[in-house]
């Protein structure tokens, strides 16, 4: 199993440099005037060929499909984006933790030409988005044989 690296020249996952650094465009002041953070959340995401597909499964819990947005950019570019939304906090309760990350996300793929982009189909079902998009088929060349005289 092969995983997407910066430093694999045959990596077809867009490699996006400011993914992990933290910015100080992070940090917005709401309406009531308190500072918050506002992250880009890790959506992590399988790539499978099949001989028929390629099918992108992604781990979104707690996101709602309509939340979540499947695009094709570039003709040949997939883009999965989104919104986890931060639980609101509630007065009669203090948090003792909270590890659960909220926020944006975005994570982009460069197809292979063999990709049917008109195709692509998205369902969403128990907190995981599955893409599916179709290949061409793979047109064997027309052999003929040629007897040799002699």
């Amino acid at each position: 199993m092969r995983r997407s690296s910066i430093f694999d020249p045959f990596s077809l996952d867009v490699w996006d440099p400011f993914k992990d650094f933290p910015a100080p465009s992070l940090l917005s002041t709401s309406a009531n005037g308190t500072s918050e953070i506002s992250a880009f959340v890790d959506a992590t995401i399988d790539w499978k060929e099949t001989p028929e597909a390629h099918v992108f499964k992604a781990d979104l819990p707690g996101v709602k499909k309509e939340e979540v947005k499947v695009e094709i950019e570039d003709g040949r570019v997939l883009q999965i984006s989104g919104e986890r939304k931060a639980e609101k906090e509630e007065k009669n309760g203090s948090w003792h933790r909270v590890e659960r990350s909220s926020g944006k996300f975005m994570r982009r793929f460069r197809l292979p030409e063999n990709a049917k982009v008109n195709e692509v189909k998205a369902s969403m079902e128990n907190g995981v988005l599955t893409v599916s998009v179709p290949k061409e088929e793979v047109k064997k060349p027309d052999v003929k044989a040629i007897e040799i005289a002699g």
